[in-house]
């Protein structure tokens, strides 16, 4: 008997991936269990298993894509060796929440519509069901790029070469280009005299990892100067939505994090509620989600403002592009030792510059460049952090 083994649901608006690995080949033996392929999606990678034992023969070939239910390989269970029956185990990654977006500052990008919650702190999980609109314009961009189902190996052409790009990189693509023409996009900068930061860090950091066994980061310090400036300027923690203006009344911020892929961002939930030590717990467990493929859909959905960090790659200065349907995206940057004026004196310090890109049509230039200096006093004078000043 020959068993099908087909491309499962991974998600609402995903409706197809490419087989970025098999991890058997044709004619071996697998095991109930096994893992048999990756599938990568516009938004995560998804490890698909053996549902019974038997001998595996491919149809698909690992750069092919391929639609959901797909039927991409049999397993001939009348060739399975003795003993080899496991139980079965569930397809990985199958989910019904309606994915978000991933974005980049370079942001690549993650893209739902971020419902409005109710003012009491929700669990740290997926926020509820994403607004239809944004959905349906994101379902209508993969659509339009959906491909059908063909090898995508490199062709030489001449002096150039031709490849399928993936998933992840459409949807970046199309991503970006709906924030450039769905907002109005402005950028303002500063920058920041990272001193007290760097002191705070250095003077308390062994502390901090014997406590709670993780180290003290820049970002979980960035995040938390951004819930501050968040509620010091509530109209960047807010969307537009046709003629509406919604407001949020919680704080989960994005995160750009490179993987591989690309960058997506997770999200860190109710930041405003979580300890310094719980926001690098946070960190540290997407970073290796990210760097593993097994950052999940749920992971990138729902947050209401974006940090980028460009300066882990050298960048001295950028202008983010916003995260649809967020209204603000901050980014950071290389710090780099300059001359600056102090008390009449010039003096060698540690700066970084600070870029906040926001949606004109419901940020005022005052309300940003409010919310960028506000960004500067905290990490200028950290105590206001802990003091929630």
């Amino acid at each position: 008997m020959s068993f099908e083994v087909k491309i499962p649901a991974v998600g609402e608006s995903i409706t197809s991936g490419l087989i970025s690995t098999w991890h058997k080949n044709e004619g071996d033996s697998v095991s109930a269990g096994e893992t048999l392929l990756t599938l990568e999606t516009d938004k995560v990678s998804t490890e698909i298993t053996a549902e019974k034992a038997g001998v595996l023969h491919i149809l698909a070939q690992a750069g092919q894509e391929v639609k959901i239910g797909e039927i991409v390989a049999s397993i001939d269970e009348a060739a399975a060796p003795s003993g080899t029956e496991k139980p079965v185990a569930a397809l990985a990654s199958a989910t019904t929440v309606a994915p978000s977006h991933t974005m980049t500052a370079t942001s690549v990008p993650q893209t739902p519509k971020v419902e409005e919650r109710p003012a009491a702190p929700a669990p740290v999980v997926a926020p509820a069901a994403p607004a239809p609109s944004l959905s349906m314009a994101v379902a209508a961009a993969n659509s339009s790029l959906a491909l059908p189902s063909e090898n995508v190996a490199p062709v030489v052409e001449g002096r150039s070469t031709r490849k399928r790009i993936s998933p992840l990189r459409r949807k970046i693509a199309a991503q970006l280009v709906m924030a450039q023409h769905t907002a109005a996009i402005l950028t303002t900068f500063n920058e920041c005299d990272m001193s007290a930061v760097m002191k705070l860090r250095s003077e308390m950091q062994d502390a901090f990892t014997k406590e709670h066994g993780v180290k003290l980061g820049f970002m979980s310090l960035f995040i938390k100067a951004t819930v501050s400036a968040l509620k010091a300027v509530p109209a960047i923690n807010g969307r537009m939505d046709g003629d509406d203006f919604i407001q949020n009344h919680f704080y989960d911020l994005g995160v750009a994090v490179g993987t591989e892929r690309g960058l997506v961002v997770p999200v860190i939930r109710d930041a405003d509620q979580k300890s310094f030590a719980q926001i690098e717990r946070d960190l540290a467990a997407y970073a290796v989600k990210a760097r593993e493929g097994k950052i999940k859909i749920e992971d990138l959905q729902g947050g209401v403002f974006t940090i980028s960090n460009g300066g882990i790659y050298g960048s001295l200065l950028s202008t983010p592009i916003l995260n649809p349907p967020q209204s603000g995206i901050l980014g950071m940057h290389k710090i780099q030792e300059r001359p600056v004026a102090l008390n009449g004196q010039v003096v060698i310090r540690p700066m970084m510059y600070l870029a906040l890109s926001y949606d004109h049509r419901v940020v005022d230039g005052k309300e940003a460049v409010t919310f960028l200096v506000r960004i500067k006093d905290c990490l200028e004078n950290p105590a206001r952090l802990l003091l929630d000043l």
